[in-house]
């Protein structure tokens, strides 16, 4: 090509006609290209199933950003804000990249296709750099932008017809084996934007394991918006062609790639030559019809959100069904209550009322020692502090492992980010939970103050009184007979001294078994508002907090239910 011809490629042309092989005719400048009456944005498809998973794809990423890290959520973005730079982009057009490894023919069948010279052919390795796009209709200036193509190199095929083709978009790739890393990442960077792919292979490298394990299993989600191409099929003799085409078809089995077989959905397989024409009709049929259906977008999107769904799942989908059971709640209640002492106040509060019973109903000998004995030995009655702080350390010891047993059962089977999560809120829930506790049990027993009396207590009272009344009758009449005041006859006096010295006891043993039951029950009233209080703290600062961090892992895999399909998720 001369050196003028080269500046006329370099002016910054976007659409050309091809005169005639090796020679072109330039179209409108940059920027002039002649936009159809019949041009559109792709909003119109993106209806009903794609856009319903398309917004739950964005409500779940916004959901997630405070609990995954920006990597996780990476190709979730990246499908997003493809699908709203392609829905901004024309619906007329289909976007087909061809692509394959070096030396497999699709730079010829790219030419053969157009029925032009565009693409160069030959021997030298690698012979495509960059991605070339010919477009069969106008209006495809800014999917071509899209994909990063420049002016100079799209082109027009040579008849300037559209014919079966009207609204194709055509991108020959760079090998993807190149051993020009660039020429590699243009390749992938354009796979990623194409609405369609015809995926070309040659009998000697079909199997190629790079093609295989780095496209076509990565990808055999997208089999609808793909073609496989046996090329060079020229080249096999006799039915070679179709035991080769035979094992092809394994090998996508294989990669999983669904295969268009007897009118199901899938991958088209195909063979042919791109070199002498052998099947190229077949091909250009079928891709006519894919380009008319106006489909492609729509599948493309609907196939990488599936492929973003497969990668968010482990992020997801919980292994059982995690969540905080009556069960739970209760034996953590039970776990706060043992560490605030809920069962000691209970007695104490049962011992206090047993003890005011046995103080009021008591004989005034009795009650008089025991006040004697308190004054003479008051260190007894006093707790020792090195026991206090011991039991302080064992309370918040039970704290803590009553706070890491919930948060480990709350958190049991779910995702790792969630479970974390879950932890987390359980951990600073806690702080400050030990001393809150401690309050609550001193406000408990600073509202239960003394315990009140039965109505049986004054009468008790008043029995012991008379008992020690008779008491001192007894004793002044014995001493009055000892001493000649009064007339002998000591059985009388002796009898009635000794009726209210036993009636004294029997009166305080009779008033100690009938305070048991109403005092068992007010330990046991002091036992469960203590209980009642523990828990209803843990539930404000712990299960609370736990139970919206579930809350919004249940609202997030709803979403991702809604964007993974109706019946992906099969537990959790």
């Amino acid at each position: 090509m001369t050196q003028q011809a080269e500046d006329r490629w370099a002016d910054g042309l976007i659409a050309r006609r091809a005169a005639e092989p090796g020679e072109m005719t330039t179209g409108p400048q940059e920027g002039e290209e002649p936009q159809d009456a019949a041009f559109e944005p792709i909003g119109g498809p993106y209806v009903g199933t794609v856009r319903g998973r398309l917004d739950a794809l964005r409500e779940l990423v916004g959901l997630s950003r405070t609990r995954l890290d920006a990597q996780a959520l990476a190709e979730a973005g990246r499908v997003l804000d493809e699908a709203s730079a392609r829905q901004r982009l024309s619906a007329r057009h289909t976007v087909v990249a061809i692509a394959g490894a070096t030396g497999s023919g699709k730079s010829t069948l790219f030419n053969s296709l157009a029925r032009s010279q565009i693409s160069d052919t030959g021997l030298r390795r690698p012979t495509t750099g960059a991605p070339i796009a010919c477009s069969w209709t106008d209006g495809a200036a800014g999917l071509l932008d899209r994909l990063g193509i420049p002016g100079r190199l799209r082109r027009r095929p040579l008849d300037g017809a559209p014919g079966d083709l009207e609204g194709l978009v055509l991108v020959d790739l760079p090998d993807l084996d190149s051993a020009v890393v660039s020429h590699r990442h243009a390749a992938d960077r354009v796979l990623a934007l194409v609405d369609a792919i015809v995926w070309v292979v040659d009998p000697e490298k079909y199997a190629d394991a790079v093609l295989h394990e780095r496209y076509l299993r990565p990808l055999a989600g997208h089999a609808e918006v793909s073609f496989v191409v046996l090329n060079q099929v020229d080249r096999l003799p006799g039915d070679a062609a179709d035991q080769v085409l035979d094992d092809l078809r394994r090998l996508l089995d294989e990669d999983g790639m669904a295969l268009g077989e007897h009118g199901e959905p899938g991958a088209s397989v195909l063979a042919l030559s791109a070199l002498t024409g052998q099947g190229v009709g077949e091909l250009r049929e079928q891709l006519g019809r894919f380009v008319r259906e106006r489909g492609a977008a729509a599948r493309r999107l609907a196939a990488d959100v599936d492929a973003a769904a497969a990668e968010l799942r482990p992020l997801y989908v919980a292994d059982g069904h995690p969540g905080l059971g009556e069960r739970a709640r209760r034996d953590f209640g039970d776990r706060l209550a043992t560490a605030v002492g809920a069962s000691a106040a209970g007695e104490a509060a049962e011992r206090e009322w047993r003890r005011n019973a046995q103080r009021a109903c008591g004989t005034p000998w009795l009650r008089l020692w025991r006040w004697y004995d308190r004054i003479r030995v008051p260190a007894v009655q006093r707790p020792r502090s090195g026991s206090k702080a011991e039991e302080q350390v064992t309370a918040r010891q039970h704290v803590e492992q009553a706070v890491r047993t919930v948060a480990g059962e709350a958190a049991a089977g779910l995702p790792a980010p969630w479970a974390q999560a879950v932890r987390e809120a359980a951990v600073r829930g806690a702080e400050g939970l030990p001393e809150a506790l401690d309050e609550l049990a001193v406000r408990e027993e600073l509202e239960r103050g003394t315990s009140p009396r039965p109505p049986w207590w004054p009468a008790a009272v008043l029995a012991q009184m008379v008992m020690t009344g008779i008491q001192v009758v007894g004793g002044l009449w014995l001493v009055g007979q000892i001493v000649g005041v009064l007339p002998p006859g000591l059985i009388v006096p002796a009898l009635v001294m000794l009726g209210g010295i036993v009636g004294g006891p029997l009166i305080e043993w009779a008033c100690a078994v009938a305070a048991r039951g109403p005092g068992r029950r007010y330990g046991q009233e002091a036992e469960r508002r203590l209980r009642e209080a523990a828990a209803a703290c843990g539930r404000a600062k712990v299960l609370d907090p736990v139970a919206a961090e579930l809350l919004r892992y249940r609202e997030v895999r709803e979403q991702y239910a809604a964007v993974a399909g109706t019946g992906v998720l099969t537990q959790g």
